[in-house]
């Protein structure tokens, strides 16, 4: 999978060095690679997945997934208050 020059160029530099918000484009990095390996537009995966997957606390990727929900980079939803929620990565500068 490619990705796009936009998040290395871009992005990267947003989320990381003017946001400060490293997990969060560590967490968009990650559920974009790991949407392409289970060929999926959206995937269900819980905080502690993403924590174990990245190397960061769980509440830390809690943390990231709700910058990116904020910055629009991703979408969520649930079954139900307790399911696992669902993301879709989102890349609106391709709009």
């Amino acid at each position: 999978m490619m990705v796009d020059d936009y998040v290395v160029d871009v992005l990267m530099r947003d989320l990381v060095a003017h946001d400060r918000r490293t997990a969060s484009f560590l967490i968009y990095l990650w559920m974009t690679f790991e949407a392409a390996r289970r060929h999926r537009e959206r995937v269900a995966i819980s905080y502690q997945t993403i924590a174990d997957a990245i190397g960061i606390s769980k509440s830390t990727a809690q943390s990231g997934v709700r910058w990116l929900l904020k910055r629009k980079l991703i979408e969520a939803g649930k079954s139900s208050v307790t399911a696992t929620p669902v993301y879709r990565v989102l890349r609106p500068w391709r709009n």
